[in-house]
């Protein structure tokens, strides 16, 4: 069995029409003025979630996201004929995490930038339990789509979150782990759901290649908003 405990949680669950405009007004007091103007929605709402997680040089950061910010794509197509010049820039942005480490001038030990549709949560479960540093941040998120949501290539809603991950079990809110050889009947969770079941603080369990992966709360923990 291979194991992480859960000591630290922050998430993102916007309202349904937030626009990027209005995650600016929110949430721009977190970032520099000179980093605000380049960011995304997801980037702000990444952002967020690591706002006063001291992330330090000696730790590691799992990145999840199935579709990569399709919406920077879709701002700088809509601003044709006129194409945007900041746009463009932001179209080939770095990634969510990206922009706020670069930032913020945030240093970390390894940056595990993960991006798919199938098993995506399980890959990136995977990859922090295995990491060698003691602390791992485990960071995913989505933003809103509008017409490449047509298409299957961007996400129907907008979230973000960050778990910390360490060896320690006193005072932990929760734990995941990988048993293997043990199947149960669940699918994999997609990255939204695991989200939201972080949020409602509510336990999973599905099968994975090899075995079962579990989370689950600790009793204190059980139920907290």
């Amino acid at each position: 069995m291979i194991e992480r405990f859960l000591h630290q949680l922050s998430i993102e669950l916007p309202t349904a029409d937030e626009t990027l405009a209005a995650a600016r007004l929110r949430l721009g007091a977190k970032f520099p003025r000179t980093a605000l103007r380049r960011m995304t929605h997801l980037g702000l709402l990444i952002g967020s979630v690591l706002d006063g997680a001291a992330l330090g040089p000696d730790d590691a950061l799992v990145y999840a996201s199935t579709f990569a910010e399709t919406c920077s794509l879709e701002d700088f197509l809509r601003s044709f004929p006129a194409a945007s010049p900041l746009l463009f820039q932001s179209s080939i942005h770095p990634g969510g995490v990206q922009q706020v480490l670069i930032g913020r001038s945030q240093p970390i030990a390894r940056l595990w930038p993960l991006a798919g549709r199938t098993r995506l949560i399980e890959q990136a479960l995977l990859t922090a339990l295995l990491e060698t540093a003691a602390r791992v941040a485990l960071v995913g998120g989505e933003e809103r789509g509008t017409w490449m949501l047509e298409h299957q290539l961007a996400s129907t809603t907008s979230f973000a979150f960050a778990a910390w991950l360490t060896r320690e079990p006193t005072g932990a809110a929760g734990r995941i782990y990988f048993v293997p050889g043990v199947r149960v009947a669940e699918a994999c969770p997609t990255l939204e759901h695991f989200t939201l079941a972080l949020a409602a603080r509510r336990p999973l369990q599905w099968s994975g290649a090899g075995g079962t992966w579990s989370l689950e709360w600790a009793a204190a923990a059980g139920g907290a908003a």
